[in-house]
């Protein structure tokens, strides 16, 4: 692919930009139906939900005017299946499979919004018509989550519309693997998978280390109990992760790259091994990318359920088909790492944020969050809390807004305890 080829994408990709920016349609598609499809609201029928709303759309004779869309997770899991219609973006919470023939001919037939559906506001019992105004989403900035719940996960071509690769354009086409190197290390990105570890500083390392053979490694095996920010990325925007995993690759010297996933996430790791042969397909994978004489490709290993595994060393190990247990250290995996070479790992969200910080500059990113973290953190919202749910908020964020704003406290107005 030429990058004026992706330029083409983008193009005749605009107008569903624009629906779900809130415009009118140019392409005779009127509406777009997004339908949660993480595995929060896929336990809950929504795939049924979705293949229910098409047929009624056949029934009702508008199936080619209206568009249908599985997405990633949107965030708010408490009030699940969730479904948003552009261009109004009405925002209806808890559907069933037995509302959506209301749904069509209410508001896809005759404009009118089916009000008991809507989304009602916790506190004043208002109706919410628009998602990013509840006050769920209204403290959050995503930059992670950009994608999850805004396009179809399993269409490069939606990916493309929302600037997707044109960070690996830039990077192949204007920049020196050092330059970009050097702009994740002014970013102040640090490893969002626990250890904080400057991301710049791990790939500097590996960059610096002499071999004919450098790998990348994507941490997926997300362990923790409640834990589900990795799983809904993968879900809900897998191309941004491999995007990233290029970038890296480009930057350090390294022509192929792993991403050891959970096993147990079924739905990530068939959109991500659908991602990654679309973008095979669309030589954005391969040989010669972007026709610059880069080469980088990507597989994916299932990991068996092993906790320790999430540690970095013992994942190695795993990759490498032996036993899985952790490494002494040093030598780290940036001089000594997966088959002895070296190599760079980072987890999911780590990579999420390199696109957009490649694209939009280390001052935006440096905007958010403190003097020491710079960016945003994903969060899980487990256990007894109102807004059960995926959340995404500047580093520095207090506990109480998360908790308290955000999750909409404690139910029956209970104390908070712990986390």
């Amino acid at each position: 692919m030429k990058l004026s080829e992706l330029a083409a994408i983008k193009a005749k990709m605009e107008s569903v930009v624009s629906v779900r920016s809130g415009e009118e349609a140019t392409d005779g598609v009127r509406k777009h139906v997004l339908i949660c499809g993480g595995t929060g609201c896929t336990s809950s029928n929504s795939v049924t939900i979705s293949e229910t709303m098409k047929a009624e759309l056949e029934k009702a004779g508008i199936a080619d005017e209206v568009k249908v869309v599985l997405t990633g997770c949107f965030g708010l899991c408490a009030l699940g299946p969730i479904m948003i219609v552009y261009p109004e973006g009405v925002f209806y919470s808890a559907v069933k499979v037995e509302d959506v023939p209301e749904i069509v001919k209410n508001h896809l037939v005759n404009g009118e919004v089916v009000t008991r559906l809507v989304y009602k506001d916790e506190i004043t019992g208002e109706h919410v018509h628009s998602l990013m105004e509840t006050r769920f989403y209204k403290s959050q900035k995503r930059v992670a989550l950009r994608n999850c719940g805004a396009i179809d996960p399993e269409d490069i071509e939606e990916y493309i519309a929302k600037d997707g690769y044109a960070a690996l354009g830039k990077v192949l086409t204007e920049m020196t693997p050092q330059g970009v190197i050097d702009t994740m290390k002014e970013s102040g990105l640090r490893g969002r998978g626990g250890g904080g570890f400057p991301t710049g500083n791990k790939w500097q390392f590996a960059a610096n280390s002499v071999s004919d053979k450098k790998y990348v490694v994507c941490n997926a095996d997300e362990g923790d109990p409640g834990a589900f920010m990795d799983r809904s990325i993968l879900e809900g925007d897998p191309h941004a992760v491999i995007e990233a995993m290029a970038i890296a690759g480009y930057a350090i010297g390294a022509d192929e790259g792993y991403v050891y996933v959970r096993a147990e996430y079924p739905i990530a790791v068939r959109r991500l091994q659908k991602a990654i042969d679309q973008a095979r397909e669309y030589g954005l994978l391969g040989k010669d990318i972007f026709g610059t004489g880069f080469n980088f490709d990507l597989n994916i290993r299932l990991g068996a359920g092993a906790f320790v595994c999430g540690e970095e060393t013992a994942l190695l190990t795993s990759i490498e088909g032996k036993r899985g247990e952790p490494r002494p250290r040093p030598p780290f995996p940036a001089v000594k790492g997966l088959f002895g070479q070296p190599t760079i790992i980072n987890n999911v969200e780590t990579y999420a944020n390199v696109p957009q910080i490649i694209l939009k500059g280390v001052e935006w990113f440096t905007s958010m969050g403190t003097e020491r973290s710079k960016g945003t953190k994903v969060f899980a919202l487990g256990g007894k809390i109102t807004n059960t749910g995926l959340v995404e908020v500047p580093m520095g964020t207090t506990l109480r807004t998360v908790i308290e704003e955000i999750g909409g406290g404690i139910p029956g107005g209970k104390k908070f305890k712990a986390a």
